[in-house]
């Protein structure tokens, strides 16, 4: 297993489909993240797909998503983030972390106006997440753990509603 300052982040290639779904399944208890992210680029869903990775081997994965997001009545631009995984020997190595910022920073230079994640406060808040962000927009997902990041100068919505991609909704198994 590669040590985390040997990685860098990178956009995923077709030839890494495996060692995603096998870093997916290394971090997780349950098959459901590697099923989801294979659903969501089937679907044609995916927007952003990045490892963490020294030369060929593949270490950790982060996909950026379309929502569709309605904010004061008009369709806004916004990626939901995740799933995120490290494989165990590097959790907690700033390896997400350097995922996360490499999303983020992609969100922002091409335009979307928000990017939502359901997930840890304690961990996503240090990114810019916040609850009081994603929470006036109605979704199934509304609460604490429900969260998200505005980018650029307009003034947070009054109402709106935040959708996941199809395939969130129907699990991966649909």
């Amino acid at each position: 297993m590669p040590e985390s300052g040997d990685l860098h982040v990178r956009p995923a290639e077709p030839g890494d489909a495996a060692a995603i779904r096998a870093v997916h399944e290394a971090a997780f208890p349950t098959r459901l993240e590697a099923d989801l992210v294979e659903r969501l680029e089937r679907d044609g869903d995916v927007v952003v797909s990045l490892v963490a990775a020294r030369e060929d081997e593949v270490a950790g994965h982060l996909l950026l998503s379309r929502m569709e997001v309605v904010a004061d009545g008009r369709p806004r631009r916004a990626l939901g983030l995740g799933p995120v995984a490290v494989v165990p020997p590097l959790q907690r190595a700033g390896v997400g972390s350097a995922l996360i910022r490499g999303a983020l920073a992609i969100a922002r230079a091409t335009g979307e106006e928000f990017v939502f994640v359901l997930g840890e406060p304690e961990y996503y808040q240090r990114f810019g997440f916040s609850a009081a962000t994603a929470a006036p927009f109605a979704s199934p997902y509304a609460g604490p753990y429900l969260m998200a990041i505005a980018f650029g100068d307009a003034p947070a919505p009054a109402a709106g509603t935040a959708a996941y991609a199809p395939a969130f909704t129907l699990g991966a198994s649909a």
